[in-house]
């Protein structure tokens, strides 16, 4: 156990907790629907291209309102934000097996999809605000702690559907754990408005995102452009890394389905010490040897071009860019001039829009060339990352 300090108080280390369950409710969420999708599409007689707008639904709503995140966290608190709007998210989850069609499941994924962009802010300036208290890092064992409950959820869902559970029970059960989750963290988190958010009564007209794009434009669209890097590797093992390895490698169905497999879990162990080598080396330093490691991994395993060197590849990526993210939510709650919700949700955001764009490159060069071809990008975009790392520089705050 840790020992009491100054710094660690019973309600700090509460808090902590509280932000873990945050994140799990946040990582759960709508990775417990990605696998019954198959499902949902049965139930409902839709389309693939049916089924894909109304998933479209899901980002469309972050796009369209997730930057509003910002100005709900400086009235209420990020505790409350990414608590309250998590345990929204957890009690509106089982309408996506109550749908009766596509115009309800896809409103049912833009009711998720707004929940889980608010909650997705919330609880990063929430442990950006405990990570304060702390006095050292703790960032990148939340984000680990994110993706153990999204595989988590996504294999609980996956054998939900080969059992044949009905859709509804499945969802129903996980929604109760939850929200009981949520209610403790909502319990246990820090309470009140964000500190640097105390004063803004009179000068409330002239916050919110817009302002903090104005005052920050430079440090927000650097940060932005590195989780955009970051996010096009991460969603390249997700969606070209079987493909790779079938199509061009000749790999078999098995081994095709290891590049994601191998990403995520060296992901997940470098969020696990991505804290201490952040205390030891500072932000810049992990973030640019990740990236470094990232760009000559995955390229020495496209030259390479076998099956075992893109699953090698693919997990040294993983653990290469598995701070970046972390560590680009964290910088940008502290950009100076800007309060830590609006240039979190403002980033985020950027993100989002930037992700749109990635996935249809590698997709054209794919169909004019190869997949290998298109995956070219991946260390390209690890370059720049490693250029960009700089953003995550600690600043010193101002007042907002």
């Amino acid at each position: 156990m840790e020992p009491v300090t100054p710094t660690t108080t019973p309600g700090l280390r509460r808090a902590r907790v509280a932000v873990v369950g945050m994140f799990v409710v946040n990582g759960a969420t709508y990775n417990s629907v990605v696998p019954r999708f198959p499902t949902l599409r049965d139930e409902l007689g839709l389309s693939n291209a049916e089924l894909g707008t109304a998933i479209a639904a899901f980002p469309a709503a972050a796009l369209l309102f997730g930057v509003l995140a910002g100005p709900l966290i400086a009235r209420v608190g990020s505790g409350r934000v990414g608590a309250g709007v998590g345990l929204a998210g957890a009690v509106l989850l089982p309408a996506v097996a109550l749908a009766p069609g596509w115009w309800a499941l896809a409103a049912a994924l833009f009711v998720l999809g707004l929940t889980d962009a608010w909650a997705d802010a919330g609880m990063n300036a929430h442990g950006l605000r405990v990570q304060t208290g702390y006095g050292r890092s703790i960032v990148n064992g939340l984000h680990a702690v994110w993706s153990m409950a999204a595989v988590g959820a996504g294999l609980l869902g996956a054998a939900a559907a080969a059992l044949g559970v009905p859709l509804l029970v499945h969802l129903g059960v996980v929604a109760v754990v939850l929200v009981v989750v949520s209610v403790m963290a909502w319990r246990w988190a820090l309470p009140g408005p964000e500190p640097e958010a105390e004063d803004d009564t009179a000068d409330a007209g002239r916050r919110g995102p817009l302002r903090a794009v104005v005052v920050g434009a430079g440090p927000l669209l650097a940060l932005a452009a590195l989780l955009v890097a970051s996010g096009g590797i991460e969603d390249s093992a997700a969606s070209w890394g079987a493909l790779y390895v079938r199509d061009d490698l000749g790999g078999g169905a098995f081994v095709a389905g290891l590049p994601f497999v191998a990403f995520q879990a060296f992901m997940t162990l470098g969020r696990l010490a991505g804290d201490r080598l952040v205390d030891r080396l500072g932000a810049v330093v992990v973030a640019r040897a990740g990236a470094a490691l990232a760009a000559v991994a995955m390229g020495a395993a496209l030259l390479v071009a076998h099956p075992v060197a893109a699953v090698v590849g693919y997990a040294l990526t993983g653990l290469g860019v598995s701070t970046l993210f972390p560590l680009g939510f964290a910088a940008a709650g502290r950009v100076p001039g800007v309060r830590p919700g609006d240039g979190i949700a403002v980033v985020g955001w950027l993100a989002r829009l930037g992700f749109l764009t990635f996935p249809p490159v590698i997709g054209a060069v794919a169909d004019s060339v190869s997949v290998g071809a298109g995956l070219v990008l991946v260390p390209g975009a690890a370059v720049v990352a490693f250029l960009l790392a700089g953003a995550l520089r600690p600043r010193g705050r101002v007042a907002a």
